[in-house]
């Protein structure tokens, strides 16, 4: 007599999903926790509501489906949504502003710029004429130096004193 295999065909479920969630903690795509999710749901609940095994291959397949088209693109667009590029290490360097510490010898000066760092600084192809304390803009990295325009007119956000009235 051979032991009747289907009464404990919800343990295959519980493999089934638990490899899902393994290839999923791999890829992080949410294509194989939909797939864990339409196993668990699907095919491990209509096992304990006891169908047969071919409708809980059918419900799996169905709930993933499912999961699939309609959760897994929502997931991946707020994800997506949150991760907006921000520019890092010398890419972030361009645009920001400073103040020139040194001045010009010959065509090297220094800048010391808004986030505290010392950079040496050659001067601009537009010749302009800058004196130390005066408010710049890198315009460009170059190797180890920058490309310094005069910054506008107006004060940056950063050197107005904060209005603490409308609070």
């Amino acid at each position: 007599m051979l032991p009747d295999l289907t009464q404990y065909i919800w343990i295959a479920w519980l493999v089934v999903a638990l490899v899902f969630v393994i290839i999923e903690l791999l890829t992080l795509e949410f294509t194989f926790l939909m797939l864990a999710a339409g196993s668990l749901i699907g095919g491990l609940g209509v096992n304990l509501a006891g169908g047969p095994w071919w409708l809980q291959v059918l419900a799996a397949a169905a709930v993933s489906a499912l999961l699939l088209f309609t959760i897994r693109p929502l997931l991946l667009r707020t994800l997506r949504r949150s991760s907006a590029p921000h520019a890092t290490n010398v890419d972030a360097i361009t645009g920001m502003g400073g103040r020139l510490s040194a001045p010009f010898v010959g065509d090297i000066a220094e800048v010391r710029l808004d986030n505290g760092e010392l950079w040496s600084v050659t001067r601009s192809p537009a010749g302009d004429t800058l004196a130390v304390g005066d408010r710049v803009v890198v315009t460009a990295v170059r190797g180890a130096r920058v490309e310094l325009a005069p910054a506008t007119t107006g004060p940056l956000p950063h050197d107005v004193p904060a209005d603490r009235s409308t609070h």
